[in-house]
């Protein structure tokens, strides 16, 4: 054999070894990665937290926004006219009705009370004195000693006397309630704004004259709020306006109502450009924690108890026009479940249909599941969800 046929022998030796080793490479590394696969299993299934749907006694609730008004208030104004010589509050001081606020320099008002009584005293004396005259003028015209003229003189006299007196003792009586306005006092209790008048100041009097200071009444206080047609016909055209309908109170600071009241008035007629009737509610206010002009939510509810099916409200999707919740069925798959909703009770909300009692309901890691998988379930207390809504 020539040597370079040896060569090709060779050549042609090393080619099929190659090929021959690199088959035992490849399949190795086939054969590792199935083992692998082997050894790990399949994937482990998504962890949710479940809720029971459960039946509850509820009563429908409507919210509405508003705000505090005090049941009384009063802007103080003299009905004198004067110099303030006394300012008795501070900015916000809570008063108690009859309480001195200011003074008006009292001394001109005095002097009209001193001016009056001494005309009443000299009315009087001449009202005592044309009485006696004619006490006597009766006596002697019984006699005949006095003429008629002179008698009906005497007559004229006494009355004329007793009327002057009640004209003295009339102008005493005014001369006395203007000299009671230089102490004005506090009308209702509550609480005052500020003094806007100080010490020094020359007040008018009368309906005109600048206020002197504002006080609003405490407790108990009002909520104002406008209710829609609906409300009115449902809770309170039939139980009418007698303060039965309960309502809750939340103020802008606070996520649930705080406080209970009732309603006290509602109005006489609806207003046909907003489609709503004004409404007020009465609530405790003993604290004074409250003040006219805040934000105000209040929770209308006039319903009967009903039972009902609910949910936690983090529970329900939005698929367009629809609401769905994600049910979990017997073997743990994932099922969805179009359902109709009701009013909101918290953070809860009423299933009307798409729900039986008993069913499970996704309400933790709903972003992390589809229907038709299988997930591993934690059943968790209604109203602690923690879901995320899927749009």
């Amino acid at each position: 054999m020539s040597s370079n046929s040896k060569s090709h022998a060779r050549l042609a030796v090393y080619s099929v070894g190659f090929i021959f080793i690199s088959g035992i490479i490849a399949y190795g590394v086939v054969d590792h990665s199935a083992r692998a696969v082997a050894q790990e299993g399949p994937s482990p299934l998504q962890e949710v937290d479940i809720a029971v749907v459960k039946k509850e006694t509820v009563t429908d609730w409507q919210v509405y926004s508003g705000r505090l008004a005090a049941v009384e208030k009063v802007e103080v104004r003299p009905l004198v006219a004067g110099t303030i010589t006394l300012v008795n509050i501070h900015d916000g001081q809570m008063v108690k009705k009859g309480d001195t606020l200011f003074v008006i320099d009292p001394r001109p008002y005095q002097a009209q009370v001193e001016r009056a009584k001494g005309q009443v005293a000299a009315a009087r004396a001449r009202a005592a004195y044309t009485k006696s005259d004619w006490e006597r003028a009766q006596r002697l015209i019984g006699e005949n000693a006095i003429a008629k003229r002179d008698y009906d003189e005497k007559n004229n006299a006494a009355l004329e006397a007793s009327a002057n007196l009640k004209t003295a003792e009339a102008a005493l009586d005014a001369a006395k309630i203007d000299l009671g306005h230089t102490q004005i006092t506090a009308p209702i209790a509550g609480r005052v704004s500020r003094a806007e008048l100080t010490l020094g100041n020359i007040v008018n009097a009368g309906a005109g004259a600048a206020p002197l200071t504002t006080l609003v009444s405490v407790n108990p206080i009002y909520a104002e709020f406008n209710a829609d047609e609906q409300t009115y016909l449902k809770y309170l055209s039939r139980q009418g306006h007698n303060g039965n309908v309960p309502v809750d109170l939340g103020l802008a600071d606070e996520t649930g109502y705080s406080r209970r009241g009732v309603i006290q008035s509602v109005d006489n007629q609806l207003d046909t450009t907003s489609g709503t009737i004004r409404m007020r509610a009465r609530f405790d206010n003993s604290d004074g924690s409250m003040v006219p002009g805040l934000y105000a939510r209040v929770k209308v509810g006039g319903s009967e108890p009903y039972p009902a099916l609910l949910i936690d409200d983090a529970a329900i999707g939005t698929d367009q026009d629809k609401r769905f919740v994600l049910v979990v069925d017997k073997d743990d798959h994932i099922a969805y479940r179009p359902v109709a909703l009701g009013n909101l009770q918290g953070n809860e909300r009423i299933i009307t249909s798409g729900l039986e009692e008993g069913e499970r309901v996704v309400v933790g890691g709903i972003q992390r599941v589809r229907p038709g998988e299988q997930v591993s379930g934690k059943i968790v207390s209604r109203g602690s969800a923690q879901a995320s809504n899927i749009h």
